[in-house]
């Protein structure tokens, strides 16, 4: 598994506050593209690992929040993959406007099955450390 991903996002009206400002919720949405994004470059679609019964739940996850992002802004959400093994994986972002940080955040996901018994990661998955 690749450890790095980088795409792009246009900020839309709907994802700001009264104040014209990125409400903080909406980094989290961010997060999970990212995750999405990432996955869809390896070759992986989620629908494809849940039907498979692989199924990746946010264990817990952080954001720590420098600057406003606001309505029209073009920000590079970056996700960097620092561990993917056992039943875990562990991943730390950052959003950017031009190069200066917004926010950054970290998130560990379990890997578990449709009962929702932890289970082991695919090989695919995993990252040699």
């Amino acid at each position: 598994m690749s450890r790095d991903y980088k795409f792009n996002l246009e900020v839309r009206y709907y994802e700001t506050d009264a104040q014209g400002v990125v409400h903080h919720a909406n980094y989290f949405k961010y997060f999970e593209l990212a995750r999405v994004h990432h996955l869809r470059s390896l070759g992986y679609e989620y629908a494809d690992l849940e039907r498979d019964g692989i199924i990746l739940v946010v264990n817990k996850i952080a954001c720590t929040y420098r600057l406003p992002a606001r309505f029209g802004d073009m920000l590079d959400i970056t996700i960097h993959t620092s561990r993917a093994r056992g039943a875990r994986i562990d991943h730390e972002y950052k959003v950017e406007r031009g190069g200066m940080l917004l926010a950054e955040g970290t998130s560990t996901l379990a890997c578990i099955d449709r009962n929702g018994q932890v289970q082991r990661l695919p090989d695919y998955l995993m990252i040699d450390e």
